[in-house]
């Protein structure tokens, strides 16, 4: 069968068209990718349909013009945003579930979900010397920078259009050098709190049904008690995910701070599932469990069924906590009037209760760590330097792509071989390889634990109060300054 008729014959059968339209979407197809048409071959429809565009000279031979119209060939096969919002909301009249499992299936099926990059991610679990579980991924999924595309970046000017890869203009946006494709991209409108937002699914996802609800206005990131009003809105809405905000702050944020989002998902993260190792009573809030959690990162966990009491009580904390200093910890609140404190809110079901975990960020920098007091220390930027974002908070590490090349060749060191070890990594290889006999067939379980014990380490440097009997003074400290305040 001739690759255009098999792409067409798909195109029909996703609903976007109807058999009538049949002339018209072969049509389309071959103003995308020329009239030359060719026998099927062993590659999906859409690859030889783009290899056939770029024989016919329709496009250059480079990734960015190959990824503009891989997508504009999938969103053939796409319902139009208004078909798609139809659809989805009418499915959310039965369940949010099914709702969310219909749309998330059209964005994997429509390639905007690429689940043929997120699959060459290395992911693997394990358990730290301290007891805590984490997760461990090295990103390979997202494709290299075209030259071209950083080029056009370099010496792009004047107003950006979309403003940034989170605003709405992006839905159905060609693309191009330098500017994401997402002809393919479906937005479902929604409101949250009485404002619209958007929701849509994440291209290059970290973990599974990895959302983005987004702002439709081009607002920047901000966590205040509208935040919580607005986590719990969501969590109504869809209570089957999780959601959260990365910290509206650089160095313990994430790296889209100029626009309000928060993402979400169908995963239990392993923070999630860490107990409270310390209860905290907040006399005036009967209806609401809280207490210390036994994590890294420096956790205090609310339950309850009353939302309400839940957004009161969480949005005193975050007031508090803006306003806290101990300079014996070097936590500072204020650098004259720039503020360092900042939490990275995140919500969950349990049954009917809401649980909040808001975790206590702190962005001061000084002369022995320039990058961050709260941010991976320097001895383990071989491995991690990038800031600790919403899902590392949650026990997720993303960890370079680099590093799967640069940790065969640490293998190789430790198995006696020869290697290009990177020397960055050399004193954190030795001291592993004093520590214990490393063989063939164990050398592969030494580097996965290695790496769970250096993310353990990430997260205990980017937390405020370590997990010591000083970091305990601290906490103790600090929850009782809050409860005088609170109660």
């Amino acid at each position: 069968m001739k690759v255009i008729e098999k792409f067409a014959d798909k195109v029909i059968s996703s609903g976007a068209y109807k058999p009538l339209d049949r002339v018209y979407v072969v049509n389309k197809i071959r103003g995308l990718v020329g009239d030359h048409d060719e026998e099927e071959n062993d590659q999906a429809a859409v690859k030889q349909l783009v290899d056939m565009a770029v024989k016919n000279k329709k496009i250059p031979d480079d990734v960015t013009s190959r990824e503009v119209l891989n997508d504009q060939l999938y969103d053939l096969a796409t319902p139009t945003p208004s078909e798609t919002n139809s659809i989805f909301w009418q499915k959310m009249e039965k369940s949010s579930e099914k709702a969310t499992d219909w749309f998330y299936k059209l964005c994997v099926n429509n390639n905007y979900v690429k689940k043929e990059a997120i699959a060459r991610n290395v992911v693997f679990s394990g358990t730290s010397s301290k007891g805590h579980g984490l997760e461990i991924t090295i990103n390979l999924s997202k494709p290299e920078k075209d030259p071209k595309a950083i080029a056009a970046a370099a010496h792009s000017t004047g107003k950006k259009y979309p403003q940034c890869a989170l605003c709405l203009e992006n839905e159905g946006y060609l693309g191009g050098y330098g500017k994401n494709a997402r002809s393919n991209l479906r937005i479902i409108r929604m409101n949250i709190a009485g404002r619209p937002w958007g929701f849509q699914y994440s291209p290059y996802a970290y973990f599974n049904e990895h959302c983005i609800f987004l702002d439709q206005k081009h607002i920047p990131m901000v966590i205040n008690q509208q935040t919580l009003i607005n986590l719990v809105e969501i969590e109504k809405t869809f209570p089957h995910y999780f959601v959260g905000s990365n910290a509206d702050l650089p160095i313990v944020g994430g790296s889209m701070l100029a626009h309000e989002h928060y993402q979400g998902g169908r995963h239990t993260f392993p923070m999630m599932k860490a107990k409270i190792k310390k209860s905290v009573v907040f006399n005036e809030y009967p209806d609401v469990k809280a207490g210390i959690v036994d994590w890294p990162m420096s956790d205090l966990r609310l339950i309850s069924n009353n939302s309400l009491d839940l957004i009161d009580l969480g949005s005193k904390i975050i007031k508090f906590w803006d306003q806290y200093s101990d300079a014996d910890r070097d936590i500072k609140a204020f650098d004259g009037e720039m503020r360092h404190h900042t939490v990275t809110p995140i919500m969950h079901r349990e049954g009917k209760s809401f649980v909040l975990d808001l975790v206590l960020r702190d962005n001061n920098t000084n002369k022995d760590y320039p990058l961050g007091i709260f941010h991976p220390h320097k001895q383990l930027w071989h491995i991690k330097k990038e800031n600790i974002g919403l899902i590392e908070v949650m026990g997720r590490a993303i960890l370079p792509g680099r590093l799967k090349s640069e940790l065969e060749e640490v293998k190789k060191y430790w198995l006696g071989e020869d290697n290009d070890m990177a020397d960055s990594h050399k004193e954190w290889a030795d001291k592993i390889k004093s520590e214990q006999n490393i063989t063939k067939d164990n050398v592969d379980q030494v580097m996965e634990q290695a790496l769970v014990e250096v993310f353990e380490q990430v997260l205990q440097d980017a937390g405020v109060f370590k997990n010591n009997a000083d970091g305990d003074k601290g906490w103790n400290k600090f929850i009782s300054a809050l409860i005088e305040n609170v109660d």
